[in-house]
């Protein structure tokens, strides 16, 4: 409660889960406040219950065991992991800024969240209420704020020897800890499961995966000398529901044409409003949109929306052509959509020497047995079902017309299904090439150039 009744943390209650999902699906009307509030409460459902059933393990080696300072750290990194997150969500991190600092350094929520998260800290001096429960602040060896921030940023995928040192925060024997968040070796983590069930639940689609039974089953294993968290191996179905919800939120929502058109306006108008738009935060304390993810202050008081629209009429008139785009956007003066094709894996394949699309599940999840509890080990596709899929993940590219009531809009229309009808005169052929021609590394590449 005490990290919640924060500006830092109230300030994601103005911040769109699904962005400019808003504007196309009425329901979805929920903000990063409530699932991050649901991820903490996640969070803690799972360490307690991997807990309990290490309790029930007496071979398990004592430093790997669940203390309640890694319950807390692991509460409170599921109820800060989205603190960094700027308006309308994604449009901030993976539209916007790529695009107003093309030459600055690769940025992601998981930064800023780490950044405000020692702000929210500092700011209201939570770290000696945090030393009251108990944690550690101070010091390398295991600094709770770094396994916090940690954490959020998310675990590594593991190629390193076993006796190197992974993390800061806590030493190998509890690296299992960074799966639970933001888990980046299957995707399998407790912010999914928050952000499936509730987004559902708003859109009205069906999710057929239950968080709630993965908790169950879920427990420590040792796979080749490291802990995992693993599933029962009768649970596999249940993980591949989880993946179809994904493309299911993917294919309906998340990537909805409409919403996507919304989306690229609201980034074009704060491209516009980018360097005259001042984020003030003190007293001759000042700096632009795409600079406010340096300054913890700014950062804090990015809401920007009705800056835009109800600008100054002596401000710069990239202001007010921000104003207007955000004015469309009310009107339903939206871009158009030309056309969408799908990108072959096939040319990747040829013009990239090589193509996966990994399967998680089989590559990077571990399950255990019912008569052998304690050792994890992966199951392939094919001992499953024939009926698996075989990609998981898809790429398309869109083309969008800006013009209002252009009457070139049908002739780029045309024009975009030549394309597609040329590409599909390529795909036969490379389908049979894919299989019997070897490309060299950096032969080839393809460039999509963006006027």
């Amino acid at each position: 409660v005490k990290i919640i009744d924060t500006p830092q943390f109230q300030r994601l209650r103005k911040i769109k889960q699904l962005g400019g999902g808003y504007y196309v699906f009425p329901g979805a009307s929920h903000n990063r406040f409530e699932h991050s509030v649901g991820v903490g409460h996640l969070a803690g459902e799972l360490v307690k219950a991997l807990r309990a059933k290490q309790l029930e393990e007496p071979s398990l080696n004592s430093e790997s065991l669940i203390n309640d300072r890694d319950v807390l750290c692991v509460q409170i990194a599921g109820l800060c992991h989205d603190l960094g997150h700027g308006p309308f969500s994604h449009v901030f991190d993976g539209m916007f800024n790529p695009q107003a600092d093309p030459n600055g350094e690769k940025w992601e929520h998981e930064d800023a969240s780490i950044l405000m998260f020692d702000h929210l800290v500092d700011d209201n001096k939570l770290t000696p209420v945090m030393n009251e429960y108990g944690l550690i602040t101070e010091g390398d060896n295991e600094n709770d704020l770094v396994f916090i921030k940690e954490m959020i940023k998310g675990s590594v995928k593991n190629n390193s020897p076993l006796n190197e040192q992974l993390y800061k925060g806590r030493n190998n024997e509890k690296s299992f800890l960074y799966e639970i968040v933001a888990n980046k070796q299957n995707g399998i983590d407790v912010d999914k499961f928050d952000y499936f069930a509730r987004d559902c639940h708003h859109l009205g689609i069906q999710n057929n995966f239950d968080h709630r039974r993965f908790i169950v089953f879920a427990r420590v294993c040792n796979v080749d000398g490291q802990l995992h968290i693993c599933s029962r191996d009768k649970e596999i179905a249940n993980l591949y529901d989880m993946f179809h919800t994904r493309n299911s939120l993917h294919r309906r929502a998340y990537q909805h044409r409409v919403k996507m058109a919304v989306e690229i306006m609201i980034k074009d108008a704060l491209l516009k409003a980018d360097q005259d738009l001042q984020i003030k935060w003190a007293e001759g304390e000042a700096c632009c949109l795409s600079e406010a993810k340096k300054h913890k202050e700014a950062y804090t008081k990015l809401t920007v929306i009705e800056q835009i629209l109800h600008y100054d009429a002596s401000t710069p008139s990239s202001l007010e052509e921000a104003a207007q785009i955000i004015q469309r956007i009310m009107r339903r003066d939206l871009y158009q959509l030309v056309g969408e094709i799908k990108v072959c894996s096939y040319i990747f394949m040829c013009l990239y020497y090589k193509f996966t699309i990994d399967n998680p599940i089989s590559n990077y999840t571990y399950f255990y047995s019912k008569f052998n509890p304690t050792i994890g080990f992966k199951i392939k596709p094919e001992e499953v079902s024939n009926l698996l899929p075989e990609c998981f993940s898809e790429k398309h590219i869109r083309v969008y017309w800006k013009r209002r009531n252009d009457k070139r809009l049908e002739d780029a229309k045309k024009c975009f299904e030549a394309v597609k009808k040329f590409v599909s005169q390529l795909v036969n052929p490379l389908k049979r090439a894919a299989h019997t021609c070897s490309v060299k590394e950096g032969q080839f590449g393809v460039y999509i150039q963006h006027p």
